[in-house]
């Protein structure tokens, strides 16, 4: 259907989708007609309707280009919201409809379907959440299929992740740091009794939730290092190299066999970005943010700030040991180690931290003075600001392999357009045969009936990134590196 080109248009592709009955629809019509608000535009009549809490931002969206089908996932999740993109799918807020609960549904992308591996990481992300039950894990509701779509039924967190927290509002306060790093640890914790590893532990798979609450993210990379029916990692990991530069334990650059020490050594470089606001790794390419996690430390956290106490300081540094026989060897052993700064409670996170739902959402989560607030503010300018070309002001959260390329630090909402990424926080996801996946490709993910499918082509935060080689090409990496290394060393030690 094109884009509706009036009012009367607008409306009748918001009857054709279903997503509104007549009686509501018709309801807020006659609310204007006797309080004399009229709508001239698309654009007017579209604020009214996400004030008023019976559209969401992405469903406007959607509406406006005249995409009115498939909303509904398998008969029974109605999409709200995207909320994040990566290399292996597209995430949208959804409502269950039967149960009025809401959501979050991982979609694997059609073409990832060509290549079986990727069908069977995202199965085993659905077995390796499926097995955890933990308040600062994310949980699994369900995995399902629904014609050639395969998705993944998951908690909704109502929160922001440390990555888009530390984007847009600098270092976080050392206690604060402190206890998220702590719950990690004990989330972690949790996840290595069951014979569980992580291996792509970074900020942005750390969420915060608006009680304070941190929840770690994405088992896509999981690997079951007792359970020998697992040949997953056999089969295709040691064909490269997996997770994210910036976090990657030296160990895991050389091996895809590790055990928990290296998902420490990752919340140790999530734990300094948290601190810093810096990743722990200088700007560069993959094969020299490799060389760096193998032969070199982290510019220290004293010259970027003055407020940390050395003892914390001791714990971070411990954690982010090139030995993992150097590093804790568990992670309650992390949790025990912050114990002195996590012994008082700390207030949650303010509010100006967390994601900006819409009317809509807020009502079906059961947030009414949250609802009475974002309509009393900005009766008509916020909202109409939200709309414009946009899926609105919301958090990438489950965003959870998303960003190289240029950085931008974001100080005013969050688009969708717009996912935050931080100017100094470069990181690349490692996977082969991966692609990037855009915003507008997600969008139309279920929208395929759409008469222009757009390319992928903008960067967002830690996306699978340059395919890389065999453990050869790591090893001549780092060699070159190291022969430079020592090329340098010579001639200074020759000049002087």
């Amino acid at each position: 259907m094109p884009a509706p080109a009036s009012v009367t248009d607008y409306l009748d592709c918001i009857r054709k989708s279903g997503l509104v009955s007549d009686d509501r629809l018709n309801s807020e019509l006659d609310r204007m007609r006797i309080e004399g608000e009229s709508a001239h535009s698309i654009d007017e009549m579209t604020a009214i309707l996400l004030r008023a809490g019976l559209l969401t931002r992405f469903q406007a969206k959607q509406l406006r280009l005249g995409r009115y089908k498939r909303f509904m996932v398998a008969g029974k999740y109605k999409l709200l919201e995207l909320i994040g993109v990566g290399g292996m799918g597209a995430v949208y807020l959804c409502e269950h409809v039967f149960m009025k609960r809401v959501v979050a549904v991982k979609v694997l992308p059609l073409e990832k379907l060509s290549d079986p591996s990727n069908l069977e990481r995202f199965y085993r992300e659905a077995r390796a959440v499926a097995a955890l039950d933990h308040p600062n894990i994310v949980r699994a509701h369900d995995i399902d299929k629904s014609d050639n779509l395969h998705f993944l039924v998951m908690e909704y967190v109502d929160g922001a992740s440390m990555q888009e927290i530390v984007a847009r509002f600098g270092q976080i306060d050392p206690i604060r740091t402190a206890h998220y790093v702590a719950q990690s640890a004990i989330g972690l914790h949790h996840a290595n009794e069951l014979g569980m590893v992580h291996r792509d532990i970074k900020p942005g798979n750390v969420l915060l939730d608006r009680n304070g609450i941190v929840k770690i993210l994405d088992m896509g990379l999981a690997r079951f290092f007792n359970d020998k029916n697992d040949n997953l990692t056999a089969k295709y990991d040691d064909k490269c190299v997996l997770g994210t530069a910036d976090y990657l334990a030296p160990e895991q650059a050389l091996s895809n066999v590790v055990d928990i020490r290296a998902d420490i050594y990752a919340l140790g470089g999530t734990f300094y970005f948290m601190l810093t606001g810096h990743s722990p790794v200088p700007d560069g390419t993959i094969a020299q943010k490799l060389v760096f996690q193998q032969t070199q430390h982290p510019k220290p956290v004293a010259d970027y700030r003055s407020d940390v106490p050395p003892e914390l300081l001791e714990v971070l540094e411990k954690m982010l040991q090139k030995d993992p026989n150097d590093r804790y060897q568990t992670p309650l052993e992390v949790a025990e180690a912050l114990a002195p700064w996590t012994e008082e409670p700390i207030s949650p996170p303010p509010d100006h931290e967390m994601p900006d739902l819409c009317p809509a959402v807020l009502s079906m989560m059961g947030h009414a003075d949250r609802v009475r607030s974002a309509m009393k503010a900005n009766r008509a300018s916020a909202v109409h600001a939200s709309y414009r070309g946009t899926a609105g002001s919301s958090s990438s959260r489950y965003s959870s392999t998303s960003s190289s390329g240029e950085h931008i630090r974001f100080d005013e909402p969050i688009s969708q357009d717009q996912v935050p990424t931080g100017r100094s926080t470069h990181t690349a996801t490692l996977q082969t045969r991966s692609s990037r996946m855009s915003k507008e490709s997600a969008e139309l993910l279920l929208h395929p009936d759409s008469p222009q499918m757009i390319q992928d082509s903008s960067p967002r935060m830690e996306l699978p990134v340059t395919p890389v080689g065999s453990k050869r090409w790591l090893v001549v990496a780092l060699g070159a590196g190291l022969l430079v290394a020592a090329i340098a060393a010579a001639v200074v030690y020759g000049l002087r």
